[in-house]
């Protein structure tokens, strides 16, 4: 018996607490995966009345028992000192079974009952069971039922220890033929009595014992005189603490038991208080065992919140979305804890329990306050969407921004603070003024964000209009170039920003800006009028050679009446050219500077005066060799500062040898135009007849088609030479229209050969030069243009006037401004 049970001598005799003994117990038993199902017996008596016996026999373990031969008078020791400890075997839960020295040895003297006392209140207070072995003949005697003990040891429990029922089992040995009944009611009416002397707290004046102890009888035969029947019995009453601690089982209240993990701990603290305190007097015991029970319950009651369904669902809602009536729920598993912990501490030291119930408050805090977050978080992003939403609707219906905002503003932070209070618990003061806060920062953020966006959509739109309203008004007035052409521009422009700037302070005023901010937008739209302005002026400056000779062919080649002219020999081609060439130096004098102040300046007089006298209209050349001062020899113009120059004068000076260059041609074939007039009119009329007859007669017609029958069915075989002589059609065709060849031949032959001779070359390279243009630059729609100086035809003696195809470039690191023109071959 008890071949398998591992017992300790957990105090010894002289009260030393066997620390290591008792953890290495634990770990060997497998208590701590226990948890709170395992119970704990512990038996006290007399000195050599049976107890180890009864245990060995009742639980199978092994504890040292006495040698019945030599009896307690022989035996010169106590068979158990201090207090063991063994596992029960083979019982459902893992019971543990404590074995007290025995009272009224006569080892420790009649004087020294301190251990006993002592051991005696570790037991009940460690213990579900405790088995008091006491022998049949002894009850009613005053020291032999261990009243004294127990009427010390219930003052102290009720002092010292939340009250918990523990069953006080009497075993009684050596039962006699009186019945049990008659033993009982004596032995319960002793122990009620001890009861009623015990002074109680107030609270517990009337309390019954019933409330605090279970108090039950057994009695058993005489192991040496009926060891079979002392057998059955205890086998009957082995029974009875089979699942001793479910419901209705023999173990009493299970409210203050210490998880089995915390049971070396317990039990060491416990005798530590105890052993410290001879006398039995151990307030300082009620803290410990409080502070120990209140942290545990603590920790079940976190443990339980943990996992708890109701909160892990609201944990994983909060984490994705606003969660309605968050605070209260959360108030609810908060105080449900909080009330279970104060009923189930409710008999502890009051500082202990507050002091716990603050912790496990604090603790709770924290392990909801980042559900909180997320919630606090969720409810701002939500409400700064919906802000976003009203707010883009509200402008959309057409209300004014700064009303707008404001509205949204308040009306959205209101709806926030509903939120924050729908999600505050009571448990706590939290203060969301930091997320509220974050929100407001936020809001007022889109809110700037809208303004700029749409500040700056405004000033594009009006930007936009004053470029619509100036860019190609002024390029018309710059085409133009006379003497109102900057007067025209200024006053446009003045027009323009005016009509602009009113329309955007108008708009402005629904945003409610501060008069530095509005002034400061409306300058900028000024500059930009001036700016669209000056850009245009730039870019038609980059084309004033063009412009220049457009102007001239315009003038030299149409009369007053803007008809062809007809060279016919009484024109006075030196007075034209001069006129063609004044109207050009006067675009490019008009060209060369901006000129948005009204101011004057003397750039048309000094350009008149170094290339306008300097001429001959007949040949180009120069009439002075060379001048003592050159006014066009400057990099800047007098009285006009650089950022407003657009040509500078050396500048002008170039583009005027160009153009001088480039427009010469025009004017010798314009004098060779009219030698040839003169001579065709010499002809008679039936020799300008025959010579206008340039087809072949009708039977050579009629031969070559006849002739070439073979030929025209080898192109139809043959699709190739269909492509090639489409393409040569094409080019031929390019090639009738721009020389014009049947209004070249309708004076003649020979005056159309001649004529045809000077434009072919010039034609055809002219057609190649906007090939290769066309295959150079991105399709995009063209500004139309005036007549460029491309050809040179007669057409009767009427002369047409077109540009030449090579090109040459004139940079200026000044302004910036390139000039293409093109030159003679």
């Amino acid at each position: 018996m008890g071949a398998d049970c591992h017992s300790i001598q957990l105090i010894d005799g002289d009260g030393v607490f066997n620390v290591s003994g008792l953890e290495n117990f634990v770990k060997a038993m497998n208590l701590a995966e226990c948890g709170l199902s395992y119970a704990v017996v512990s038996i006290m008596g007399p000195q050599s009345s049976g107890k180890s016996t009864l245990l060995n026999h009742l639980f199978r373990t092994n504890f040292r028992e006495m040698d019945a031969f030599k009896g307690r008078q022989v035996f010169q020791s106590q068979t158990t000192k201090g207090i063991w400890l063994a596992k029960c075997a083979d019982i459902e839960p893992s019971t543990l079974v404590m074995d007290l020295e025995g009272s009224d040895g006569r080892e420790r003297g009649e004087d020294d009952t301190a251990f006993e006392k002592q051991s005696a209140l570790f037991a009940l207070a460690v213990s579900d069971i405790v088995l008091i072995n006491m022998w049949c003949h002894d009850i009613g005697r005053e020291q032999a039922a261990n009243k004294p003990l127990l009427k010390t040891v219930f003052q102290v429990m009720m002092r010292l220890f939340s009250p918990r029922k523990t069953t006080l089992l009497f075993v009684i040995r050596d039962k006699t033929k009186t019945p049990l009944e008659n033993l009982e009611r004596v032995l319960r009416e002793d122990i009620q009595k001890i009861w009623d002397s015990v002074s109680k707290p107030q609270a517990h004046k009337e309390t019954p014992l019933s409330d605090f102890f279970n108090v039950d009888v057994v009695g058993l035969s005489s192991f040496e005189e009926k060891e079979e029947l002392f057998k059955e019995q205890v086998a009957s009453l082995r029974q009875r603490f089979n699942h001793s601690i479910n419901p209705g089982g023999l173990a009493g209240d299970r409210r203050g038991v210490v998880p089995a993990s915390g049971f070396s701990f317990s039990a060491q603290q416990m005798w530590k208080v105890i052993k410290e305190n001879k006398d039995l007097d151990l307030p300082a015991h009620k803290v410990m065992v409080a502070t120990v029970r209140c942290e545990e319950i603590a920790n079940e009651k976190l443990a339980h919140v943990t996992s708890d369904e109701e909160w892990q669902e609201l944990e994983e809602a909060v984490q994705h979305d606003v969660v309605p009536g968050f605070g209260k729920k959360l108030s609810s598993i908060l105080d449900k804890c909080l009330s279970g912990y104060d009923m189930e501490a409710f008999y502890f030291d009051e500082g202990v329990r507050t002091s716990k119930r603050q912790q496990l408050e604090s603790k709770l805090l924290q392990l909801v306050n980042p559900a909180y977050q997320s919630m606090l978080g969720h409810l701002r992003a939500k409400t700064l969407d919906a802000f976003k939403e009203a707010f883009d609707k509200a402008l959309e219906r057409g209300e004014g921004f700064a009303s707008a905002a404001r509205d949204c503003t308040q009306a959205f932070m209101s709806k926030f603070e509903k939120g924050c209070e729908d999600a505050s618990i009571q448990q706590a003061k939290w203060d969301p003024s930091k997320v509220r806060d974050k929100l407001r920062r936020d809001i007022d953020a889109h809110v700037s964000s809208v303004r700029a966006e749409k500040l700056s959509e405004l000033s594009a739109q009006y930007e936009g209009r004053l470029n619509k309203a100036l860019a190609e008004p002024v390029e018309a007035l710059l085409d133009a170039a006379g003497d109102d052409t900057w007067p025209a521009i200024r006053k446009l422009l003045q027009k323009e920003t005016r009509a602009a700037v009113s329309g955007l302070s108008s708009a402005l005023s629904a945003y409610e800006l501060d008069q530095e901010t509005v002034d400061k937008m409306l300058l900028k739209l000024e500059n930009y009028a001036k700016s669209v302005v000056e850009s245009k002026a730039k870019e038609e400056a980059g084309r004033v050679l063009i412009r220049m000779k457009d102007r001239f062919s315009t003038l030299f080649s149409r009369d007053a009446d803007s008809m062809p002219r007809v060279w016919t020999g009484k024109e006075d081609i030196r007075s034209i050219t001069k006129t063609a060439r004044s109207a050009s130096m006067k675009l490019l004098s008009v060209m060369a500077a901006v000129r948005l102040d009204d101011e004057s300046d003397n750039i048309e007089k000094t350009i008149s005066r170094a290339l306008g006298d300097n001429t001959n209209a007949n040949s180009g050349v120069t009439d002075r060799s060379i001048q003592s001062f050159d006014p066009l020899a400057s990099s800047s113009w007098d009285e006009v500062p650089i950022e407003r120059t657009l040509i500078t004068p050396v500048q002008c000076k170039s583009l005027w040898r160009q153009f001088k260059a480039e427009t010469e041609y025009t004017v010798t074939q314009a004098i060779a135009a009219q030698a040839t007039f003169s001579n065709c009119s010499l002809l008679t009329p039936e020799a300008n007849k025959r010579n206008n007859n340039w087809l072949p007669p009708p039977w050579a017609i009629a031969a070559m088609l006849v002739l070439g029958f073979n030929e025209f069915m080898t192109l139809l075989r043959n699709p190739l030479y269909l492509a090639v002589i489409f393409v040569a059609f094409l080019v031929g065709k390019a090639l009738w229209v721009q020389l014009d060849i049947s209004g070249e031949f309708r004076n003649g032959a020979l005056p159309g050969l001649l004529s045809l001779s000077t434009k072919f070359l010039p034609t055809v390279m002219n057609i190649l030069k906007k090939l290769a243009d066309e295959g150079q630059q991105p399709a995009a729609p063209e500004r139309r243009r005036g007549p460029e100086l491309d050809s040179k035809s007669f057409r009767n003696g009427v002369y047409s006037n077109s540009t030449s195809d090579a090109s040459s470039n004139i940079s200026s690191p000044e302004s910036g401004v390139e000039y293409s023109s093109p030159s003679t071959e």
